[in-house]
């Protein structure tokens, strides 16, 4: 069985309805009973260079399922606008010119060719198709990029207007290769390339030193509604790869992410404090955390008060990363109701990661949490929850590193329940997994169901916290500490050099 998970004028995202993870058996799709992709191997498959409002018949293994592309009403090549496509002249004037002038329900259509582009500003009601061998490369010099300041006062001084955004701050940061300011119902498509070309320029050089504002992002969505992005690859980012942020129905769909491994800070996705977001069939290749879920550091938590929320992370392919999935840890305005389901982890040092440390504040709730059916290989520690995590200036201070009951105020975070099922990890390193919550303020309840480890003959030493006064650790089982309920079902470990399991402050422990 599959489904149509998307559509736009000229392409189809389908979706395999099984329980494989990222791969499955070879199969072959028809269009119009026509064979046009043979021994597709991936759960989620795309076409392209479909009509505009045009039936059309697919069929997988049997299965068929009509569905009408969308309407179009016109088509705008941006070479009619004077861009080249050389890789020499800057195109983004002539790029943007087309899409200002696109009227909805329309296309903007770059087509092959290298294009050299500063920031381009999205527009609400479009498609912009990039098509295969199309390549957006980031100009070189930062002085051609605007700066979005990261707060002006209203006109009445009552109030704050954010446009830039760094590491959860409302902080001044240069435009992005594809930036949104408040736009809506917009569609970027195609299997072309948004390239930050940051290895050529000086992105990378002292990355944590603000120079003229800090640095874009591939793609920047601030109080964005209802965007896709579908196929696209985005590559050698100055920071993040993607970056929506105070945005609602954002969808990710068969994209590949590529920065190489050493590159500071290229996260692949960092959702903050976002409502109602798909991660489909995405591949990830960072030097930094594969995706981060974030809401805000303190002050952005504090006042805005929005959690992140309402997000299905399925059928991806994370790889190298710090973290596959991490959580935090800017999270001051809390995160709900998240799944992670079908996914890969291939050599990333940590799996499933939450990470948050007191001072976070009595919003920074995580609750709802469910990461199922996922294999992870040559992970160093699969799972880590760590309430100690030793982030900001003040990280470690005794009053964020204290394992003393301190008291709950208006600064002490919450976690609250995790399930983790049907997992399968081999070549465990460090440990299965560690779990650290608060004296004062404990996880309430993790829940491991189905999980086996498998740990590495020669397992590396390493620490699986970013915690203070943790010491390295090889081969060791799941360790739990601080924590209110914790129910083991059907879970093995191969190879484990220690006690399967070391509870300590666990007020109830269950396992069969």
């Amino acid at each position: 069985m599959f489904e149509i998970i998307f559509k736009s004028s000229t392409s189809v995202t389908i979706e395999k309805i099984n329980q494989d993870v990222y791969y499955t058996k070879p199969y072959d799709i028809y269009l119009n009973r026509q064979r046009v992709a043979s021994q597709v191997d991936k759960n989620i498959f795309s076409l392209y260079d479909l009509l505009p409002n045009t039936e059309y018949e697919l069929e997988i293994e049997g299965d068929r399922v009509n569905f009408r592309t969308d309407f179009e009403y016109v088509c705008l090549d941006v070479r009619l606008f004077g861009a080249k496509g050389d890789g020499k002249t800057n195109d983004t004037a002539f790029i943007q010119a087309c899409i200002n002038a696109c009227p909805p329900q329309s296309r903007v259509l770059i087509s092959k060719g290298n294009y050299l582009v500063g920031p381009l500003f999205l527009k609400s009601n479009i498609t912009i198709e990039l098509t295969k061998d199309a390549h957006l490369i980031g100009d070189t010099d930062r002085t051609h990029y605007p700066v979005l300041p990261g707060m002006v006062y209203t006109s009445d001084e009552q109030d704050e207007f954010n446009l830039g955004s760094w590491e959860g701050n409302p902080l001044d940061c240069f435009a992005s290769i594809i930036t949104g300011l408040g736009i809506e119902n917009t569609k970027i498509i195609g299997e072309g390339t948004i390239d930050g070309n940051a290895q050529n320029a000086d992105w990378w050089k002292e990355p944590r030193i603000k120079r003229i504002a800090w640095r874009p992002r591939g793609v920047f969505l601030n109080h964005c509604r209802n965007v896709t992005f579908q196929g696209v690859m985005v590559t050698n980012t100055p920071s993040w790869n993607l970056h929506p942020y105070f945005s609602e129905h954002i969808r990710f769909i068969d994209m590949r992410l590529v920065s190489p491994k050493n590159s500071p800070n290229t996260d692949g996705c960092d959702p903050e404090s976002c409502t109602g977001v798909d991660i489909l069939g995405v591949y990830f290749s960072v030097g930094d955390d594969c995706i981060a879920i974030k809401s805000g550091k303190i002050f952005m938590g504090r006042k805005y008060k929005l959690p992140s929320s309402e997000f299905n992370i399925r059928n991806c392919s994370m790889n190298f990363g710090h973290g596959a999935v991490v959580l935090g840890s800017e999270m001051s305005g809390g995160m709900r109701d998240i799944k992670v389901s079908q996914c890969l982890f291939n050599q990333t040092d940590r799996g499933l990661r939450i990470k948050t440390r007191r001072g976070r504040g009595k919003d920074a709730v995580i609750d709802g949490i469910t990461f199922e059916n996922i294999k992870m290989t040559d992970v160093l520690t699969p799972l880590v929850i760590n309430m100690f995590y030793f982030c900001d200036p003040d990280g470690h201070t005794e009053y964020v590193y204290s394992k003393e009951i301190l008291p709950v105020d208006e600064r002490t975070p919450y976690l609250g329940k995790f399930v983790f099922k049907n997992i399968d990890c081999t070549n465990v390193n460090v440990a299965a997994g560690t779990f650290y919550g608060l004296p004062e303020q404990p996880i309430d309840s993790i829940e491991i169901e189905n999980v086996s480890f498998h740990y590495a003959e020669n397992p590396v030493e390493g620490t699986p916290a970013m915690m203070d006064f943790l010491s390295p650790m090889k081969g060791q089982g799941l360790i739990f500490n601080n924590v209110n309920q914790v129910r083991m079902k059907n879970v093995c470990f191969d190879g484990v050099q220690s006690e399967e399991v070391q509870a300590e402050q666990v007020k109830k422990f269950h396992r069969s």
